[in-house]
C-alpha cells in the first residue's frame, strides 16, 4: 500500500525544508510506500532551490503560477497514485511515525475510508505551545462549533476522493472543511487519539491572517450540507456537548 502526500507552497522557504524532511524521514516506512509530490506557486523566496535538493526524495514536484491553493492541491492529487491520500501544508509537519501508523490502520481494516488523528501547535520556531487532544466525530458538534478535524492528521483512500468529485476550488480557506463534510455523508469519520502531526500558529499563518473570512466560509460551507444557524442555541449546545465531552475523556490535560 502507498500513502500519496501533496505538499502545497507558496513562498514559504522558511519553514518548507523542515516539512519536507518531516515527510522524508518517516520512521519504518519504505521508499515504495509513499509518494511526495510538491505542487509550487511559482515562489521567488528560495522554494525552488530547497525543492531541488529534495527532488530525488520527490516523484513530481512543478514551480509555477496557479489559481491558489485548492487549485494546487487538485493539480497534485491529479498526479496521485497512492491507495491512501493526504496533504501537508508547507509550514506543518508531520510526527516521525505518522505514515507508518496510517499505513498499518488502512491495512488493518479494509472497511476504513477516512481517518484522523490529533495534532500539536507549534510557533513560528517550531517550539511546542500545547496538544490538541480531539473527540471522535460528531456531526452536530462539528457543524454547529468548530471543524475539529485537524487537516495534516487526516488521511482517506483514494476511491473515496474520487467518489466525492475532490476539492472545491471555489472554496479558499474551507476547502477541508468541504471535503470533511462530503466524506462523512459516504463513511464514518473515524478518529485515532494519536498525535500525528505539528500545526504551525503564527500571526502571518493564511488562517489566522484571514480568520473571519476563513469563519465565513466554513458557516457557509455548513449551511450548504445541512447546518441552520437562524438561533443561538444550536451553537451553545454544540459548544457545551463538545466542551464536556473533552473533560469526560481527558482531553484538557
Amino acid at each position: 500500500m502507498t500513502i500519496s502526500m501533496i505538499v502545497p507552497s507558496y513562498n514559504q522557504a522558511k519553514f518548507l525544508r523542515e516539512t519536507l524532511e518531516s515527510l522524508i524521514n518517516q520512521q519504518g516506512v519504505a521508499p515504495h510506500e509513499r509518494e511526495i509530490i510538491v505542487i509550487d506557486g511559482g515562489s521567488q523566496d528560495g522554494s525552488v532551490e530547497i525543492i531541488r535538493e529534495f527532488a530525488p526524495h520527490l516523484v513530481y514536484w512543478v514551480s509555477e503560477r496557479d489559481r491558489g491553493q485548492t487549485h494546487a492541491l487538485e493539480k497534485g492529487f491529479a498526479r496521485a497514485t497512492g491507495e491512501l491520500q493526504g496533504w501537508l501544508c508547507s509550514d506543518d509537519v508531520l510526527e516521525p511515525d505518522a505514515l507508518r501508523t496510517v499505513l498499518d490502520a488502512f491495512t488493518a481494516d479494509p472497511q476504513l475510508q477516512f481517518l484522523y488523528g490529533d495534532a500539536s501547535w507549534i510557533d513560528e520556531e517550531s517550539r511546542l505551545l500545547k496538544h490538541k487532544k480531539e473527540i471522535p466525530f460528531n456531526w452536530f458538534i462539528w457543524a454547529y462549533d468548530h471543524n475539529y478535524i485537524p487537516q495534516p492528521s487526516a488521511f482517506w483512500r483514494r476511491e473515496l476522493f474520487q467518489a466525492v468529485g475532490g476539492l472545491d476550488e471555489s472554496l479558499h480557506l474551507a476547502m477541508d472543511c468541504d471535503l470533511w463534510a462530503r466524506f462523512a455523508q459516504r463513511t464514518e469519520p473515524r478518529h485515532l487519539r494519536k498525535v500525528l502531526s505539528r500545526m504551525r500558529l503564527y500571526a502571518d499563518q493564511k488562517t489566522t491572517r484571514l480568520l473571519d473570512k476563513s469563519k465565513q466560509e466554513r458557516r457557509a460551507v455548513c449551511e450548504r450540507y445541512g447546518a441552520r444557524f437562524g438561533d443561538r442555541w444550536r451553537p451553545l449546545a454544540a459548544k457545551g456537548l463538545r466542551v464536556g465531552w473533552k473533560f469526560a475523556t481527558g482531553c484538557y490535560w
